[in-house]
């Protein structure tokens, strides 16, 4: 095992980059796309049923079929990951940021907005600061569910750890099949812990003291 890992450090760094790389920049469209539709579900609360049955029904896909669906529209490569990592990555997010933005006390709102705060002023005033230790906690939930996406969109030739893992798979029985699996299993375990170690840390630094 130490022979294989030292043999090969430069390409499991690389791995580890790619991984990582994949899902935050998934997590931060899917954050920017669920804020988005939830600020309208709570504008319109019509909607809000419509969300949560996305929401619920999502992370009933098994993401092999999803990726399945979209290599004939997409082909191989960083695209579909993307997409796929994106699509799961919006789920939980979106459901807190509901949550989050509905249980803002109404009495705060209109008291801004008696203070002359426009829509935009209350949102990111108000609302999104009350909001947002709810917010933060559907993104650390994403960041780790995109984890396991992500090594399983190597599947249609995505970047990151999986390609280690799918190796291992195929080449079972093999001289170091065991190594390739493990190496991208445990990779995929640490970046998980390093980013929500991030994630702690970002969550305490932009948390008003007030409503931590």
């Amino acid at each position: 095992m130490v022979e294989f890992i030292s043999s090969r450090w430069t390409d499991i760094l690389f791995k580890a980059y790619q991984h990582a790389s994949l899902v935050i920049q998934s997590v931060a469209i899917a954050t920017i796309i669920a804020l988005a539709v939830a600020v309208l579900v709570t504008r319109y609360s019509k909607l809000a049923p419509f969300a949560n049955a996305f929401s619920a029904i999502g992370l009933t896909l098994p993401s092999f079929a999803l990726l399945g669906l979209l290599i004939p529209l997409m082909g191989i490569g960083t695209m579909p990951a993307v997409l796929a990592v994106v699509f799961y990555a919006v789920l939980p997010i979106l459901r807190n940021a509901v949550v989050g933005l509905q249980a803002v006390d109404p009495v705060l709102v209109e008291s801004a907005r008696g203070q002359g705060m426009g829509a935009l002023g209350t949102f990111f005033k108000v609302e999104f600061p009350l909001a947002w230790p709810v917010i933060m906690t559907g993104i650390r939930v994403s960041t780790q569910m995109s984890m396991g996406v992500a090594a399983i969109a190597a599947y249609v030739l995505g970047p990151g750890f999986g390609s280690y893992i799918f190796r291992g798979l195929a080449q079972a029985g093999g001289q170091n099949a065991m190594y390739y699996a493990i190496v991208g299993t445990v990779g995929v375990v640490i970046v998980a812990l390093i980013v929500d170690a991030a994630l702690v840390l970002l969550g305490r630094v932009t948390t008003s003291k007030g409503i931590r």
